[in-house]
Protein backbone atom coordinates (compact mmCIF):
# COMPACT_ATOMS: atom_id res chain seq x y z
CA UNK A 1 0.00 0.00 0.00
CA UNK A 2 3.20 2.37 -0.46
CA UNK A 3 1.49 3.79 -3.59
CA UNK A 4 -1.15 5.30 -0.92
CA UNK A 5 1.53 8.21 -0.42
CA UNK A 6 1.79 8.71 -3.48
CA UNK A 7 0.44 12.47 -4.48
CA UNK A 8 -0.51 11.91 -7.92
CA UNK A 9 -2.44 8.42 -7.02
CA UNK A 10 -3.95 10.62 -3.78
CA UNK A 11 -5.37 12.75 -5.79
CA UNK A 12 -7.07 10.55 -8.59
CA UNK A 13 -8.47 9.13 -5.69
CA UNK A 14 -10.31 12.13 -4.35
CA UNK A 15 -11.07 13.17 -8.17
CA UNK A 16 -13.11 9.61 -8.51
CA UNK A 17 -14.64 9.92 -5.20
CA UNK A 18 -15.62 13.10 -5.34
CA UNK A 19 -17.26 11.75 -8.39
CA UNK A 20 -18.71 9.33 -7.12
CA UNK A 21 -20.52 11.35 -4.54
CA UNK A 22 -21.96 13.56 -6.93
CA UNK A 23 -23.70 10.39 -8.54
CA UNK A 24 -24.72 8.64 -5.43
CA UNK A 25 -26.08 12.21 -3.62
CA UNK A 26 -27.84 12.72 -7.19
CA UNK A 27 -29.61 9.34 -7.27
CA UNK A 28 -30.45 9.74 -3.40
CA UNK A 29 -32.63 12.68 -3.79
CA UNK A 30 -33.89 11.18 -7.26
CA UNK A 31 -34.83 7.90 -6.25
CA UNK A 32 -34.58 7.42 -2.94
CA UNK A 33 -31.69 5.08 -2.75
CA UNK A 34 -29.51 6.41 -0.77
CA UNK A 35 -26.59 6.56 -2.87
CA UNK A 36 -25.39 2.72 -1.99
CA UNK A 37 -26.33 1.25 -5.31
CA UNK A 38 -23.44 3.79 -7.02
CA UNK A 39 -21.30 3.57 -3.85
CA UNK A 40 -21.20 -0.24 -3.34
CA UNK A 41 -19.99 -1.38 -6.75
CA UNK A 42 -17.59 1.45 -7.59
CA UNK A 43 -15.97 0.73 -4.14
CA UNK A 44 -15.46 -2.81 -5.06
CA UNK A 45 -13.96 -2.01 -7.92
CA UNK A 46 -11.28 0.74 -6.76
CA UNK A 47 -10.57 -1.16 -3.81
CA UNK A 48 -9.11 -3.71 -5.67
CA UNK A 49 -6.43 -1.07 -6.58
CA UNK A 50 -5.60 0.15 -2.83
CA UNK A 51 -4.57 -4.03 -2.55
CA UNK A 52 -6.92 -4.06 -0.38
CA UNK A 53 -7.54 -7.86 0.37
CA UNK A 54 -9.97 -9.67 -1.34
CA UNK A 55 -11.79 -11.23 1.60
CA UNK A 56 -12.48 -7.78 2.94
CA UNK A 57 -13.13 -5.64 -0.02
CA UNK A 58 -17.10 -6.27 -0.30
CA UNK A 59 -18.16 -6.29 3.28
CA UNK A 60 -15.45 -2.92 3.46
CA UNK A 61 -17.62 -1.86 0.35
CA UNK A 62 -21.19 -1.74 1.64
CA UNK A 63 -19.70 -1.01 5.16
CA UNK A 64 -18.54 2.43 3.92
CA UNK A 65 -21.13 2.82 1.63
CA UNK A 66 -23.86 2.37 4.81
CA UNK A 67 -21.73 5.60 6.80
CA UNK A 68 -22.46 7.49 3.78
CA UNK A 69 -25.96 6.74 3.57
CA UNK A 70 -26.47 8.65 6.86
CA UNK A 71 -26.15 11.48 6.18
CA UNK A 72 -27.18 11.88 2.58
CA UNK A 73 -30.58 10.14 2.98
CA UNK A 74 -31.27 12.77 6.14
CA UNK A 75 -30.72 15.23 3.94
CA UNK A 76 -32.97 13.37 0.99
CA UNK A 77 -35.85 12.83 3.55
CA UNK A 78 -35.98 16.20 5.29
CA UNK A 79 -36.64 18.00 1.41
CA UNK A 80 -38.63 15.22 0.73
CA UNK A 81 -40.66 15.62 3.58
CA UNK A 82 -41.11 19.67 3.28
CA UNK A 83 -42.72 18.84 -0.23
CA UNK A 84 -45.22 16.49 1.55
CA UNK A 85 -45.13 13.54 -0.48
CA UNK A 86 -43.65 11.65 2.14
CA UNK A 87 -46.25 9.00 3.73
CA UNK A 88 -45.50 9.27 7.26
CA UNK A 89 -48.12 7.52 9.06
CA UNK A 90 -46.58 4.10 6.87
CA UNK A 91 -43.32 5.20 7.67
CA UNK A 92 -43.91 5.10 11.36
CA UNK A 93 -45.63 1.45 11.10
CA UNK A 94 -42.94 0.09 9.47
CA UNK A 95 -39.69 1.51 11.72
CA UNK A 96 -40.24 -1.58 14.26
CA UNK A 97 -39.95 -4.39 11.01
CA UNK A 98 -37.17 -2.33 9.25
CA UNK A 99 -35.20 -2.32 12.29
CA UNK A 100 -35.88 -6.21 13.14
CA UNK A 101 -34.43 -6.67 9.26
CA UNK A 102 -31.95 -4.90 9.60
CA UNK A 103 -30.34 -6.59 12.76
CA UNK A 104 -31.18 -9.80 10.58
CA UNK A 105 -29.52 -8.79 7.58
CA UNK A 106 -26.38 -7.12 9.45
CA UNK A 107 -25.87 -10.51 11.04
CA UNK A 108 -26.17 -12.27 7.78
CA UNK A 109 -23.65 -10.22 5.71
CA UNK A 110 -21.28 -10.48 8.63
CA UNK A 111 -21.29 -14.13 8.85
CA UNK A 112 -21.60 -15.04 4.78
CA UNK A 113 -18.46 -14.79 2.14
CA UNK A 114 -17.93 -11.22 0.20
CA UNK A 115 -19.07 -13.42 -2.87
CA UNK A 116 -22.15 -14.11 -1.51
CA UNK A 117 -23.18 -10.64 -0.83
CA UNK A 118 -21.84 -9.87 -4.81
CA UNK A 119 -24.52 -12.19 -5.52
CA UNK A 120 -27.30 -11.19 -3.49
CA UNK A 121 -26.34 -7.63 -4.51
CA UNK A 122 -26.73 -8.82 -8.39
CA UNK A 123 -29.66 -10.85 -8.22
CA UNK A 124 -32.02 -7.82 -6.22
CA UNK A 125 -30.68 -5.16 -8.32
CA UNK A 126 -31.36 -7.31 -11.71
CA UNK A 127 -34.96 -8.05 -10.74
CA UNK A 128 -35.72 -4.79 -9.20
CA UNK A 129 -34.70 -3.39 -12.79
CA UNK A 130 -36.47 -5.45 -14.74
CA UNK A 131 -39.70 -5.26 -12.76
CA UNK A 132 -38.92 -1.14 -13.27
CA UNK A 133 -38.40 -1.25 -16.75
CA UNK A 134 -41.13 -3.03 -18.24
CA UNK A 135 -44.09 -2.17 -16.01
CA UNK A 136 -46.18 0.84 -16.44
CA UNK A 137 -46.26 3.82 -13.59
CA UNK A 138 -49.27 2.30 -12.33
CA UNK A 139 -48.13 -1.40 -12.53
CA UNK A 140 -50.06 -2.26 -9.00
CA UNK A 141 -50.41 -5.83 -7.42
CA UNK A 142 -53.39 -3.92 -5.41
CA UNK A 143 -54.54 -0.96 -4.58
CA UNK A 144 -53.32 -0.05 -1.09
CA UNK A 145 -50.57 -1.12 0.90
CA UNK A 146 -51.32 -3.82 3.30
CA UNK A 147 -51.50 -3.57 6.67
CA UNK A 148 -50.75 -6.19 9.83
CA UNK A 149 -48.54 -9.09 9.19
CA UNK A 150 -47.92 -8.81 5.55
CA UNK A 151 -47.04 -4.94 6.31
CA UNK A 152 -44.13 -6.43 8.44
CA UNK A 153 -43.05 -9.27 6.70
CA UNK A 154 -42.51 -6.46 4.01
CA UNK A 155 -40.31 -4.13 6.18
CA UNK A 156 -38.21 -6.90 7.58
CA UNK A 157 -37.32 -8.21 4.00
CA UNK A 158 -36.54 -4.55 2.99
CA UNK A 159 -34.38 -4.06 5.50
CA UNK A 160 -32.87 -7.38 5.81
CA UNK A 161 -32.22 -6.87 1.77
CA UNK A 162 -30.96 -3.32 2.11
CA UNK A 163 -28.37 -3.85 5.04
CA UNK A 164 -26.89 -7.07 3.10
CA UNK A 165 -26.26 -4.73 0.00
CA UNK A 166 -25.35 -1.94 1.61
CA UNK A 167 -27.91 0.32 0.53
CA UNK A 168 -30.52 2.95 1.57
CA UNK A 169 -34.08 1.25 1.22
CA UNK A 170 -35.14 2.71 -1.82
CA UNK A 171 -34.18 -0.28 -4.04
CA UNK A 172 -36.43 -2.49 -2.80
CA UNK A 173 -38.30 -0.08 -1.13
CA UNK A 174 -39.69 1.81 -3.87
CA UNK A 175 -41.22 -0.96 -6.06
CA UNK A 176 -42.57 -2.54 -3.14
CA UNK A 177 -44.40 -0.09 -2.29
CA UNK A 178 -45.08 1.08 -5.80
CA UNK A 179 -46.81 -2.47 -6.63
CA UNK A 180 -48.37 -2.43 -3.75
CA UNK A 181 -50.56 0.84 -4.38
CA UNK A 182 -48.03 3.81 -2.79
CA UNK A 183 -48.03 6.88 -5.56
CA UNK A 184 -44.27 6.46 -7.26
CA UNK A 185 -43.55 10.05 -6.09
CA UNK A 186 -44.34 9.23 -2.70
CA UNK A 187 -42.60 5.65 -2.51
CA UNK A 188 -39.47 7.61 -3.41
CA UNK A 189 -39.96 9.74 -0.69
CA UNK A 190 -40.94 7.89 2.10
CA UNK A 191 -38.02 5.48 1.44
CA UNK A 192 -35.68 8.39 1.50
CA UNK A 193 -36.66 7.66 5.33
CA UNK A 194 -36.42 3.95 5.10
CA UNK A 195 -32.32 4.64 4.89
CA UNK A 196 -31.98 6.47 7.96
CA UNK A 197 -33.54 3.81 9.62
CA UNK A 198 -31.25 1.22 7.58
CA UNK A 199 -28.17 2.94 7.55
CA UNK A 200 -27.89 3.94 10.82
CA UNK A 201 -27.07 0.59 12.91
CA UNK A 202 -26.00 -1.54 9.56
CA UNK A 203 -23.33 0.77 9.78
CA UNK A 204 -23.01 0.22 13.54
CA UNK A 205 -23.26 -3.68 13.07
CA UNK A 206 -20.17 -3.61 10.28
CA UNK A 207 -18.23 -1.60 12.24
CA UNK A 208 -18.35 -3.76 15.17
CA UNK A 209 -17.64 -6.74 13.18
CA UNK A 210 -14.69 -5.98 11.37
CA UNK A 211 -13.14 -4.21 14.51
CA UNK A 212 -9.13 -5.13 14.63
CA UNK A 213 -9.50 -7.43 11.48
CA UNK A 214 -5.49 -6.99 10.39
CA UNK A 215 -6.67 -6.95 6.67
CA UNK A 216 -8.79 -3.89 6.86
CA UNK A 217 -6.37 -0.92 5.08
CA UNK A 218 -5.71 2.40 7.12
CA UNK A 219 -7.75 4.63 8.40
CA UNK A 220 -10.56 1.67 8.96
CA UNK A 221 -13.28 1.68 11.71
CA UNK A 222 -14.26 -1.94 11.02
CA UNK A 223 -15.38 -2.50 7.84
CA UNK A 224 -15.93 1.27 7.04
CA UNK A 225 -12.95 2.91 5.53
CA UNK A 226 -13.05 6.95 7.10
CA UNK A 227 -10.90 8.26 3.93
CA UNK A 228 -13.80 6.86 1.52
CA UNK A 229 -16.73 8.55 4.06
CA UNK A 230 -14.93 11.65 4.18
CA UNK A 231 -14.52 12.33 0.61
CA UNK A 232 -17.81 10.82 -0.78
CA UNK A 233 -20.34 12.26 2.28
CA UNK A 234 -19.65 16.23 1.42
CA UNK A 235 -20.03 16.16 -2.68
CA UNK A 236 -23.27 13.88 -2.25
CA UNK A 237 -24.95 16.18 0.42
CA UNK A 238 -24.22 18.91 -2.62
CA UNK A 239 -25.72 17.05 -4.81
CA UNK A 240 -28.52 15.37 -2.88
CA UNK A 241 -30.75 18.66 -3.68
CA UNK A 242 -30.47 18.10 -7.11
CA UNK A 243 -32.07 14.82 -7.33
CA UNK A 244 -34.49 15.92 -4.89
CA UNK A 245 -35.78 18.86 -7.27
CA UNK A 246 -35.44 16.41 -10.96
CA UNK A 247 -37.45 13.80 -9.02
CA UNK A 248 -40.51 16.42 -8.71
CA UNK A 249 -40.06 17.96 -12.06
CA UNK A 250 -39.79 14.97 -14.77
CA UNK A 251 -42.56 12.43 -15.38
CA UNK A 252 -43.44 9.55 -13.23
CA UNK A 253 -42.41 7.05 -16.07
CA UNK A 254 -38.99 8.61 -16.54
CA UNK A 255 -38.47 8.54 -12.97
CA UNK A 256 -39.38 4.59 -12.88
CA UNK A 257 -37.25 4.33 -16.20
CA UNK A 258 -34.53 5.75 -14.56
CA UNK A 259 -34.39 3.62 -11.92
CA UNK A 260 -34.13 0.48 -14.18
CA UNK A 261 -31.18 1.65 -16.28
CA UNK A 262 -29.17 2.58 -13.48
CA UNK A 263 -29.82 -0.46 -11.41
CA UNK A 264 -29.46 -2.80 -14.36
CA UNK A 265 -25.90 -1.05 -15.14
CA UNK A 266 -24.97 -2.18 -11.71
CA UNK A 267 -26.51 -5.82 -11.73
CA UNK A 268 -24.04 -6.08 -15.11
CA UNK A 269 -21.45 -4.64 -13.55
CA UNK A 270 -21.58 -7.10 -10.03
CA UNK A 271 -22.38 -9.88 -12.62
CA UNK A 272 -18.90 -9.32 -14.23
CA UNK A 273 -17.27 -9.37 -10.86
CA UNK A 274 -18.25 -12.67 -10.22
CA UNK A 275 -17.57 -14.15 -13.69
CA UNK A 276 -14.14 -13.15 -14.47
Amino acid sequence: MDHMQDPVWIAALAAVMAVTGLASGTLAGLLGVGGGIVIVPVLFNIFPLLDIPEAVQMKLAVGTSLATIIPTSIMSARKHNAKGAMDVPLLKAMIPSLLVGVVVGTVIAIWVRGDTLTAVFAAVALLVALNMGFTGVDARWRETFPTGFLRQVLGVFIGGISAMMGIGGGTVGVPLMNIFGTPIRSAVATSSAFGIIISIPAAIGFIYAGWGNPLLPPASIGYVNLIGFALIVPSSMIATPWGVHLAHTISPLALKRAFAVFLGITSIRMIYSLVT
